[in-house]
């Protein structure tokens, strides 16, 4: 007899509209910074600045928690960008020579980044000179005129076109002909040569109608746009690069391919200019490479700055990355460790001043951004709010912090304070300013801590939408290195010219990949913490706000427990270095614990109340108690087959033919188990009871879904006795009526250890702690059936809520558990959520996860989800991610799903592996090396830019009446789905009736503020073909003309409506 199991028809109205009031899915701020930056731009009437990067995104950044993101239609590399001074716009060019015009809307008392104009320029059908219709060859540079209403477009093809950058149009009949210019030129210069790419464009600052244009060949022409004629000509023969115009207008400056630079005099004259009054190469006599960019500023004291990018010498620094700042007879070469983008300097730009009195030099680099004072002596480094490189050494692992005390905050802040000490001048300070944070000041604090390939573990402030830094902690002291020698030897060989000062933190490259950093655990309230790296290190730290010197206590603990048959083929252990070590204030080491064999540390967790410290390796898992500096528990967890575990991660030595074997072997499993099922199955039986299910089974009412058989997993596989994750509570173990401290671990073969502990500081009030040793006896010890490995354990109170932390309950800080009901331990696989109630360990409750969903378990968190709706409601759920990039969230205990999300592509392996959730329903994942995308789960809990800007631009509608008005599409920026804003859409805010549990939302993230619309980071962007909406197109689609002209009529009076609605 067939049994049907029917669900019931519906769904509550009532918790449905609770999930509303409890789940949302946004992706709100982007950390860190920008990935393959292409081009930068500076406002220095709003202070604002602008980044584009490969993948077509645009960021613009002012004060911190002032923040603007905008994402080109097309994955196409942003290759100059140039604001309209004072207006809140932005014109960007792209590598395929399309033009686009940005604009900064205001919108529900915010401001939003948006598209406004687009123009793809027409092919070339012959020359640039053509008759016909305007035709540009590849755009090469862009010069904004006028105050921004007029852009000069310098072409590969030696010519100048003219546009209206307000409708983006080009204007005939103004187009400067490379013919118009040869007609000045010497005809001995000519001899046939075409003058080639137009290099540069430079305008005059007190008069907007001249023009210096300066070609590949050499050629400079200073060009009046009013009497189109050429004022003065300067017969450069060297390869140009770049120029600059002094703001008075009497000075250039050029600089070539040969690395040197030339000064020309812009006086009174007819005649054309031959040689410059000045021509040196910085770094000669030897070949040197290019100098691509050369800026002259002026000061009040007389002299001038020249700054410039490259020109080193070929041979000996050709790979170095340098900009060199020259003032008077002082010299220095900035020597960066990656790439230079470009560079601006923050100046006054006002005509009526007579200096540029340069206050800060901005170097965007291909990993970084560096802003060094000028007003400064020694010019140094100003240190970022935001924008830091996370990634100044790759980033290993992560871990949250929240509600982190206002005692601990301080501490922190201030040995980071103490680590980098900046002079006592006004001029220090960031001078990029621009808008208002409209965002209230967050109601608790939270750390966002990384750790590093290099050792390293550093603290962010993750509280708002600035991710600012704020104290690095470096372990490599305690070990010993080769890294002193080599430095020594750089020092020795960098005393000579050129002058290299080395500026900036990006050092992708590791000393020892042992030092790497595998697991960070922190104590907020005791200010302990544990960090973990490669080579089985676990040091046990504490927060000191004075430099002190202090010997380090080392213990071994053997993880094999001298089982036979085991050899270690992997890396050694990194060797303590021996003394009293001085430490700086900060975070200082006071037990180094050594597993043994030195493999990485999997898994690592901290107990301050009771003084213990459990960590686990592909061996084993040890606890050690770091108040009495001993010992307590080590437990091998291998399988007999376990040999991959011995081989490490940094060995070369795996065996191939093991692996294939083990391939070979489930593939031949899988075949054998499908032909006994198909070989048992009756096809007539199986059609009889699909037809008997069809007739019976009405179509209104839902069945549960069909489960997927999942095959038990091998006790053989290698890396079974990884230990995956570990956990302590204060629970009932040994019998329902009395309770005590546990520590559980989880493996990668499904297996769970429960231990009971005696801890006599628990007991004893803490006198007699030193005295007595912690002892551990195993309790239970559970095998999951599927063998599926263990990602996370939880115990859950008479409640059904998780325990609070350590000294959380004691100190009054969180609700005391109950202790009066049964608790139950939540114990979470790859495949399944199961729960078992304690002592007894009986199952409770489960979710197949992989049976119904298709999917496996990669990262699980329990979270606190508050109402918007009521302030005092709030409920604990399970938020869980998945291999897919999907994010599925539980209640807790039932284990009945709530909603579930999708956040990252499937195909990104990394982002998946480096999510990490915070307790308030919100979560981190690397989008790039250098880039962590926030989201949050929940709808009252959210991290996003609120900001403003002060602009003065035009308010004349005509300039609005050509912005694009389409629908809003899917752009998969970084793979996900976001919703890019219309222009015309009125209304930015969510809509809250929104269905969340639809398989395929649209992302409500992409109605909220200006960072909804994500950067795109991978070449997996599904590109718009559908390209701009013109007149001609809405003419086509429309019927008699009569009928098109009254359609086009309110169109124009709707979007004047809209504007003088949309615009402050």
């Amino acid at each position: 007899m067939m049994k049907f199991r029917f669900r019931r028809q519906g769904a509550d109205p009532q918790r449905e509209k609770l999930k509303q009031e409890l789940f949302a899915f946004n992706k709100t701020v982007e950390h860190g910074f920008p990935n393959q930056p292409s081009a930068l731009a500076f406002d220095p009437e709003l202070r604002i600045m602008a980044i584009g990067t490969r993948s077509g995104a645009v960021k613009i950044y002012g004060a911190p928690g002032v923040e603007f993101t905008g994402l080109h239609r097309d994955t196409a590399t942003v290759t100059q960008m140039h604001f309209l001074p004072g207006q809140g716009r932005l014109l960007t060019l792209l590598d395929d020579s399309s033009l686009h015009l940005w604009e900064v809307v205001h919108r529900n008392g915010c401001a939003h980044l948006e598209e406004a104009l687009s123009l793809q320029p027409p092919s070339r059908p012959g020359f640039d000179g053509a008759s016909g219709p305007l035709s540009l060859a590849r755009v090469t540079v862009v010069l904004l005129l006028a105050a921004g209403d007029l852009a000069a477009l310098g072409t590969e093809g030696s010519s100048v076109f003219f546009l209206d950058v307000p409708t983006l149009t080009l204007l005939e009949g103004q187009t400067l002909a490379p013919d118009d210019v040869l007609r000045s030129v010497p005809d001995d210069y000519r001899c046939g040569k075409a003058l080639g790419p137009v290099e540069s464009l430079q305008g005059h600052l007190r008069d907007p109608t001249r023009i210096l244009i300066g070609y590949s060949r050499g050629l400079l022409v200073i060009w009046n746009r009013a009497a189109r004629c050429a004022d003065r000509v300067f017969l450069g023969t060297q390869q140009l690069e770049s120029l600059c115009w002094e703001r008075s207008g009497n000075t250039l400056v050029s600089s070539h391919s040969d690395g040197s630079y030339a000064v020309w005099s812009a006086g009174a004259g007819s005649s054309p200019t031959t040689q410059p009054t000045v021509a040196t190469t910085p770094y000669g006599p030897f070949p040197c490479k290019a100098i691509n960019k050369i800026l002259w500023r002026n000061c009040a004291s007389g002299d001038h700055f020249i700054i410039f990018s490259g020109g080193m010498p070929r041979a000996s620094y050709g790979d170095r990355h340098c900009v060199s700042v020259l003032r008077a007879e002082t010299l220095v070469t900035l020597d960066f460790t990656s790439r230079i983008i470009d560079f601006f300097t923050v100046h006054s730009t006002r005509p009526e001043d007579e200096f540029d009195e340069p206050q800060a030099l901005a170097v965007l680099l291909e990993e970084e951004l560096v802003v060094l004072d000028l007003q400064t002596p020694g010019w140094p480094a100003v240190p970022a709010p935001y924008l830091a490189p996370l990634h100044s050494s790759a980033i290993t692992c992560s871990a949250h912090v929240a509600n982190v005390p206002a005692k601990l905050w301080a501490r922190i802040v201030s040995a980071g304070e103490q680590q980098s000490p900046q002079p006592a001048s006004s001029a220090s300070s960031w001078p990029i300013t621009g808008g208002r944070n409209l965002a209230q000041e967050p109601s608790q604090r939270g750390l966002l801590l990384t750790g590093h390939e290099d050792g390293t573990v550093r603290f962010w402030d993750a509280s708002g939408v600035a991710l600012r830094p704020l104290y690095k902690l470096s372990t490599a002291g305690l070990f010993q290195t080769d890294c002193e020698h080599a430095d020594s030897l750089a020092q020795a060989a960098e005393d000579d010219w050129p002058p290299f000062r080395k500026v900036g933190c990006f050092d992708p490259y590791s000393d020892d990949p042992r030092l790497g950093v595998q697991k960070v655990a922190l104590c907020k309230y005791t200010a302990q913490m544990v960090v973990a790296g490669t080579a089985g290190q676990v040091l046990v730290l504490e927060l000191s706000d004075v430099p002190s010197e202090q010997a380090v206590s080392v213990a071994g603990v053997d993880l094999l427990q001298d089982r036979e048959g085991f050899t270690w083929k992997g890396h050694e252990r990194l060797s303590p270095r021996t003394g009293p070590l001085p430490w700086p204030a900060g975070f200082q080491p006071r037990v180094l614990v050594q597993c043994l064999p030195p493999a990485a540390v999997t898994a690592v967790t901290l107990h301050a109340e009771w003084s213990l410290v459990a960590f686990g390796t592909s061996h084993g898992f040890g606890l050690f108690d770091y108040q009495r500096k001993s010992p307590v528990l080590a437990r091998c967890t291998l399988h007999p087959s376990d040999s991959l575990a011995m081989e490490g991660p940094l060995s070369r030595v795996k065996s191939l033919k093991k692996s294939l074997r083990q391939s070979f072997r489930r593939i031949r499993k899988s075949r054998v188990s499908g032909k006994k099922r198909a070989a048992n199955a009756n096809s007539k039986l199986q059609e009889a009871n699909a037809q008997l299910a069809e007739q019976a089974c009405p179509h209104d009412v839902e069945m549960t879904p069909v489960q997927r058989r999942i095959e038990p997993r091998s006790a053989d596989d290698s890396l079974s006795g990884v230990v995956r994750c570990l956990y302590f509570a204060d629970t009932f173990l040994r019998d329902a009526a009395h309770h005590g401290p546990t520590m559980w671990a989880g493996t990668n073969s499904g297996s769970v250890f429960a231990y009971a502990l005696e801890v006599p500081a628990a007991a004893a009030g803490g006198e007699k702690r030193a005295e007595r040793a912690v002892e551990a006896v195993l309790g239970k010890e559970v095998q999951l059936m599927h063998r599926a490995p263990v990602v996370a354990i939880a115990v859950l109170d008479g409640r059904g809520r998780p325990l609070p932390e350590p000294y959380e309950a004691s100190r009054d800080l969180a609700q005391a558990p109950d202790m009066q009901g049964g608790h139950a331990v939540l114990i979470a696989s790859e495949e399944q959520f199961k729960v078992f109630t304690l002592p007894k360990v009986s199952a409770k409750t489960k979710f197949k996860l992989t049976a119904h969903e298709g999917c496996r378990v990669r990262k699980v968190a329990l979270a606190t989800f508050a109402s918007v709706a009521c302030e005092d409601y709030a409920e604990t759920c399970l938020a869980c991610l998945t291999n897919l990039g999907d994010v599925h969230v539980f209640s807790v205990p039932g284990l009945r799903p709530q909603v579930h999300y999708s956040c990252i592509r499937k195909e990104d392996i990394s982002g998946i592996a480096s999510c990490v959730f915070t307790r308030h329903g919100q979560g981190f994942y690397l989008i790039s090396p250098s880039e962590f995308e926030r989201f949050s789960l929940s709808a009252r809990n959210i991290t996003e830019p609120l900001c403003s800007l002060d602009i003065s631009w035009p308010r004349d509608t005509t300039h609005t009446s050509h912005r694009l008005r389409e629908s809003p599409k899917l752009s998969q920026a970084n793979g996900t789905p976001g919703v890019v804003l219309s222009p015309g859409s009125c209304d930015g805010s969510p809509d809250p009736v929104r269905s969340k549990g639809d398989d395929t939302p649209e992302p409500p993230e992409a109605t909220l503020s200006p960072m909804s619309i994500d950067s795109a980071t991978s070449a997996d962007t599904t590109l718009d073909t559908t390209g701009d909406v013109t007149v001609e197109d809405v003419k086509d689609f429309l019927g008699s003309s009569e009928e098109s002209e009254k359609n086009l009529r309110n169109l124009a009076e709707e979007e004047a409506q809209a504007c003088a609605v949309l615009i402050k």
